[in-house]
């Protein structure tokens, strides 16, 4: 129970009295005033509504019976709706509806009429309806009158405890039902229905109790709420600020009730005459305390001298918003945003409530004066302040309290005020170690509204961190991803650091930020087998490149591991965690040679690497082919026992007759020879046909055998190497003779040397004696004797040859030539005139002579040859002048002698004149022509 004592009074209203509005003059100012006799009134629909009442029988006063309607200009209108008095008005807020209950006729017999305010009838309001108001038969006087505001409940309530509900549209008779709701032995006092969703409760208030019925069930199942009640216009119900809550107001106490159960009470003292609901204010008209007591059924007079009391009340922040004194109050009504207070002499008091900010402006710099922070606080709500207003009030209640020591209750305070104060702020006042626990609070508000940043994010983390509260650590971290606020990579650097790795380790994991998880793992925690475990649950690319980053680790601590996922990561890479499937993407390759160096120090994995690479993928990149047979030399260098260097010898052969090595041949090479690897230098050598480079070896190993063999196999490719061969012998001051007539048969077989050459080269040697070359100077003399012998015949041959020839032109210049052949050459049938004859004794067909012969000129027969001999001709022609080809050749022969003696026979060095074309004199005859033609022949056929 709240002690009404206790509460604090503030001024939030402005009062004034009505005036008149000014007229056509100007002239105004004085107080508006009401027509004498006005008992009842009601507001809505813009207007303010009275009733009055037949007093003493004067008739004719004009006003009288009179419904009166006062909109905002003033300007009142009335019209009469009854004819004796009108003791009761219901004003509808959503509809143009005015229910009135009045008399027409002395004694008991109210009438109920229904004013329809937008529909006119000779000027009037429209009257739709009109029934009795008598519970049964029995005449009684009414007490009080609500409507549903769905115009399908109205209930009246009568002197003798009884209540008529009418059901259905009010407004018609034949659509509405009326029936006794309620009976009693005590006057119904007050009347009111309450609509929660689908639900409609009303409640009923006597002298003596309260009771609530569900008039949304059959029956109407009746709850009594309590058993004191209240006197007439002391109930009424409030908004849903309060829950819509009936409220009764007794001389002691203002109770609240609910449909079901009473609600909490008010200790107000005194006499309450009158009590409304406006805009979260509980209104009481109650007699002023010196006065005399009223009974407790108070009827509508009231005595003129009373003083009575207006108090609002605002129970939700417990606080008097207003309180004045006013001469005998008829009633209490609220319109245009305003209170007006009706008092007996006809006047109208208005009270304006001043804005929020007025308000709120007065009275926290009272409360604050006297730290009432929390009534401050409960004001700025009810008046819906904006954010940044009690945000304000929030700081200074904070700073107080902090200034106190509460330091609890200070953060509590701040907390409120996140998203508008400056968090710094707050920060700077609980830096204190004292405080951490505060400061703790106050950043996981913050991060819990999402407005922490990194250096928030980290101050919370050490907070927890200082405290060692692991439980609120892992709250913290722990939370879906889609309640994440906090900034990920700052708590994992803070946990790091405050060697909260396991927490740190989740985080990392959970928001994929793979390269701390695996810094964590590798450099802190030193689970080497978890972190390979965990690249290969990554993407291609982010599993490459960590592979790429921290690889030589790995594999220095698990060797084996972390070349088993190297070799998937090099062929065919899918992330561990996926699952294979006919839907899966292909998988992606690294470029294995780029991860070669990962395997310093760890020469067994990387022959183990590179090998299973060359067999999976026969086009692995060429460094992989190149560090592989690196590797197996080294190891074949190494090696000490001969089994197994056998074998190494044998791979590393292997892999440099693979046909890897085509583009690497100089890398191979130099390796071959770093590590003294002969097998492999020589057959580079023999694939780069350096045969010079391998009889080189193996003179510099004198190995006069391999020597030998080289020149032989070798030889026919390239002459020079007998010629280097036995220039080697010569030098030698060992016995090689057996040698040097191995070379010298050769070189004597090939005529690759002059002899005189031959001699020069051996005069080097002194163990070389005649008898080493007598045999080849032998040879070679007696073949030259022989060639000389085989010349000298050709020449005599030629000779005689040539002298036929001669002695053949001048019998063609000298006689005739008889032409004996009886067939034809080209088809050998027997000649027929006309036929073709040719110098050279050939006869044809002229047929057949037409249809073979290319030219008319030659014959068919002798062309080809003759051709062969022309073209020989001007083949030496063209040679005559090729000098630059002539010193070529003689640069490279072996034998100059040879070449000078070929180009001598061309005659290059003869000027010869060649005629093989008919002579330009006319002259000339045919005869001539074949002479020359026959000449060509039989020269070809002597050769």
């Amino acid at each position: 129970m709240a002690a009404y004592l206790q509460w604090r009074r503030f001024v939030f209203f402005d009062r004034e009295t009505v005036k008149e509005p000014p007229g056509p003059d100007g002239a105004g100012g004085k107080a508006f005033a009401l027509p004498p006799g006005v008992a009842v009134c009601d507001s809505g629909r813009g207007s303010l509504v009275f009733g009055d009442i037949l007093r003493g029988g004067g008739a004719g006063r004009l006003g009288l019976r009179q419904i009166w309607f006062l909109p905002r200009s003033l300007q009142l209108c009335s019209f009469q709706a009854y004819k004796l008095r009108v003791t009761h008005l219901y004003q509808l807020k959503q509809h143009s509806i005015l229910v009135s209950i009045g008399e027409d006729e002395e004694g008991i017999n109210p009438l109920v009429k229904v004013w329809n305010l937008e529909k006119r009838d000779g000027g009037n309001p429209l009257c739709t309806r009109i029934f009795p108001a008598i519970p049964g038969n029995k005449p009684t006087v009414v007490s009080c009158l609500t409507v549903h505001e769905n115009l399908n409940f109205m209930a009246i309530g009568f002197a003798d405890g009884s209540v008529v509900l009418t059901k259905g549209d009010i407004t018609r008779d034949r659509h509405s039902k009326t029936q006794i709701l309620h009976e009693g032995g005590y006057p119904v006092t007050g009347l009111a229905f309450r609509q929660s969703g689908k639900t409609t409760h009303l409640f009923v208030v006597t002298t003596e109790n309260i009771q609530s019925y569900l008039l949304s069930v059959k029956d109407y199942p009746r709850l009594e709420l309590d058993t004191h009640g209240c006197g007439l216009r002391c109930s009424s119900l409030s908004d849903p600020s309060q829950d819509l809550q009936f409220i009764v107001a007794g001389n002691e106490c203002v109770y609240l009730y609910q449909p079901d159960e009473r609600g909490p009470c008010f200790a107000f003292e005194g006499q309450k005459l009158i009590v409304h609901w406006y805009r979260g204010y509980l209104i009481i008209v109650s007699k002023d305390r010196k006065a005399s007591p009223k009974s407790d059924f108070a009827g509508s007079e009231a005595q003129n001298s009373d003083k009575q009391v207006l108090n609002i009340y605002d129970l939700c922040n417990k606080f008097i918003a207003y309180s004045s004194t006013f001469d005998d109050v008829v009633d209490v009504l609220a319109e245009w945003g305003s209170l007006y207070v009706l008092t007996r002499d006809g006047k109208i008091h208005v009270l304006q409530e001043k804005d929020t900010q007025t308000k709120l402006e007065a009275r926290k710099s009272m409360l604050f004066r006297k730290n009432l922070f929390e009534m401050a606080i409960n004001l700025a709500k009810s008046h819906h302040l904006d954010s940044d207003g009690l945000s304000e009030i929030f700081r200074q209640y904070g700073d107080h309290l902090y200034n106190k020591g509460n330091h609890d209750g200070a953060i509590q305070q701040y907390i409120r005020t996140i998203g508008k104060l400056e968090p710094s702020y707050v920060i700077r006042k609980f830096l204190d170690a004292q405080r951490i626990h505060n400061l703790t609070a106050y950043l996981q508000t913050l991060h819990l509204q999402s407005l922490a940043n990194a250096d928030h994010t980290t101050l919370l983390l050490n907070c927890y961190t200082k405290l060692k509260d692991s439980s609120k650590l892992e709250e913290f971290i722990k939370t879906s991803d889609s309640e994440v606020r906090f900034d990920v990579e700052t708590a994992i650097k803070v946990l790091r650091q405050a060697a909260y790795y396991s927490h740190a380790v989740y985080l990392a994991e959970k928001h994929a930020h793979h390269e701390w998880y695996l810094k964590i793992q590798l450099e802190d925690i030193k689970n080497y087998q978890e972190a390979l475990c965990y690249i290969g649950k990554l993407p291609f690319d982010q599993a490459e490149s960590n592979m790429k980053r921290y690889g030589k680790i790995l594999m220095h601590h698990v060797p084996n591991e972390t070349t088993e996922l190297l070799k998937i990561l090099c062929t065919d890479y899918q992330p561990s965690g996926d699952s294979e499937g006919p839907g899966m993407p292909e998988g992606k390759k690294a470029n294995s040679e780029e991860f070669i160096p990962v395997f310093a120090n760890n020469s067994r994995e990387l022959k183990a690497f590179l090998e299973h690479m060359t067999e999976v993928q026969a086009d692995s990149p060429q460094g992989v082919y190149d560090t592989l047979l690196e590797l197996r030399l080294q190891n074949w260098a190494h090696e000490r026992d001969e089994q197994t260097k056998e074998k190494l010898r044998s791979e590393a052969l292997i892999l440099l007759k693979s046909g890897r090595f085509k583009t690497v041949f100089d890398k191979a090479l130099v390796l071959c020879q770093m590590h003294s690897f002969k097998d492999g230098v020589l057959y580079l050598y023999e694939q780069g046909k350096l045969f010079q480079q391998i009889m080189h070896y193996h003179m510099q190993n004198e190995q006069y055998k391999k020597v030998i063999e080289v020149c032989e196999l070798y030889g026919d490719q390239e002459a020079c190497l007998w010629e280097q061969a036995l220039g080697y012998f010569a030098r030698k001051e060992e016995d090689c003779k057996e040698y040097i007539a191995a070379v010298l048969k050769h070189i004597e077989n090939k005529n690759l040397m002059p002899p005189l050459l031959v001699v020069q080269t051996l005069a080097h040697n002194s163990t070389a004696t005649l008898s080493v070359i007598k045999d080849y100077l032998v040879n070679k003399l007696q073949k030259q004797s022989r060639q000389i012998e085989q010349d000298e015949q050709r020449i005599q041959k030629y000779r005689e040859e040539t002298t036929r020839i001669r002695q053949e032109i001048e019998e063609l210049k000298a006689s005739p030539k008889i032409f004996q052949k009886t067939k034809c050459s080209i088809c050998t049938g027997a000649l027929e005139l006309p036929s073709v004859h040719f110098l050279c004794g050939h006869s044809f067909h002229q047929h057949c002579f037409e249809s073979y012969s290319e030219s008319d000129s030659e014959c068919p027969t002798c062309m080809p040859e003759n051709r062969k001999v022309m073209d020989m001709i001007r083949a030496q022609e063209q040679k005559r002048d090729l000098h630059d080809q002539f010193q070529h050749q003689l640069k490279c022969s072996n034998d100059g002698f040879s070449v000078v003696a070929d180009y001598f026979g061309r005659g290059v060095f003869n000027k010869l004149t060649l005629i093989t074309d008919l002579p330009s004199a006319k002259a000339a005859t045919t005869i001539e022509a074949g002479l020359q033609r026959e000449l060509l022949i039989h020269t070809k056929r002597g050769t």
